[in-house]
């Protein structure tokens, strides 16, 4: 059977001086340290047999993933899947005792965290992030392909892969700035689920999601 491989790849730090929640918001793009960390996951996959990069639309996916179409002479392609979750404190701050959390008028949002009441369903979130992969896998079959997106729709779309259950706690992701998470397939059939950290860990508590 044909072995094919999909790399979820989280994007690079984001430059967020005020620390807002920024969601699908336009203009937030890498930070000096965010471009290098891209070069550095670039380098990473250098060897890889990628045959297929594609991006997330928001400007931080598509910079993420430039270097590694680009040592691969490959086209970037986009596809609209792999964006951020939609979040309804987008342009906020949202850090726990901070900002939109503290407000009343906020708190109607958080009744439902099974959910999530506050933004994009978990289960929609998986069911487009896995069609996204699927897309992959077939554009580069018997190879490689890379998928850059976001921490949420990637681990939301690890814990469907693996049958977990779709609500968590964000503070305990395993989905670092820059790292891959990479589903294996054999023909049709996962097989396995490998997860590392290129540039090392991050705290997925700090803003620049």
């Amino acid at each position: 059977m044909t072995r094919t491989v999909v790399h979820l790849l989280r994007h690079g730090e984001v430059h967020n001086p005020t620390g807002i929640l920024y969601g699908r918001l336009p203009g937030f793009r890498l930070s000096d340290r965010g471009r290098r960390q891209a070069l550095t996951v670039a380098e990473h996959l250098r060897d890889h047999d990628i045959a297929h990069v594609v991006a997330s639309p928001l400007d931080r996916a598509q910079q993420t993933a430039a270097p590694i179409a680009d040592s691969h002479r490959l086209e970037l392609a986009t596809d609209d899947r792999l964006i951020e979750a939609d979040n309804r404190f987008e342009g906020l701050k949202v850090a726990v005792g901070d900002g939109a959390l503290r407000s009343p008028k906020h708190w109607p949002k958080l009744v439902n965290p099974f959910k999530p009441s506050w933004g994009e369903p978990y289960l929609e979130i998986a069911h487009r992030m896995y069609g996204a992969v699927q897309r992959a896998r077939l554009a580069a079959e018997g190879h490689e392909a890379v998928c850059v997106s976001h921490q949420l729709p990637i681990w939301t779309l690890r814990r469907f892969v693996e049958g977990r259950r779709m609500w968590h706690d964000p503070r305990r992701r395993e989905c670092s700035l820059a790292s891959l998470t990479s589903l294996v397939f054999q023909g049709e059939e996962l097989v396995r689920v490998v997860y590392t950290e290129p540039v090392g860990a991050t705290n997925p508590r700090v803003t620049g999601a």
